[in-house]
């Protein structure tokens, strides 16, 4: 029985994910907000709660887009209600996703220590 609710859960997360990329991306164009787009949902499983996981195009606008959606849970959960079958719509809480900036940094230090490796190495060789 277990496996049934993780499936179930999974299957509302991803509906969720897909609707609410829909209504985050009117919201960018309609509110003038800094573009973002839902990365992930995560729903508990008595469907009470979901965590919307949201990265920025400009992570230095960030804590601006994620105030405006905070703002917007209520009106996101309410189209939700009407557009999704489900008895009762979780409630929404809306968290950064920095997993796209860490990489970015990641692979930015990769490239400079790449830069350096090739002239440490001649400067090896040469003694």
């Amino acid at each position: 029985m277990p496996s049934r609710d993780f499936k179930r859960t999974d299957r509302v997360g991803a509906e969720l994910r897909r609707e609410l990329g829909l209504l985050v991306h009117a919201a960018v164009r309609d509110h003038g907000l800094p573009s973002v787009s839902v990365s992930d949902v995560e729903v508990t499983r008595d469907l009470d709660w979901a965590t919307v996981w949201v990265t920025a195009l400009q992570p230095e606008r960030s804590a601006e887009a994620m105030k405006a959606l905070k703002e917007l849970a209520v009106e996101f959960r309410r189209t939700l209600s009407r557009s999704m079958r489900l008895r009762r719509v979780p409630e929404l809480r809306f968290k950064y996703d920095d997993s796209v900036d860490k990489g970015e940094r990641i692979e930015h230090l990769l490239s400079q220590d790449s830069l350096r490796t090739p002239a440490a190495a001649e400067d090896q060789n040469e003694d």
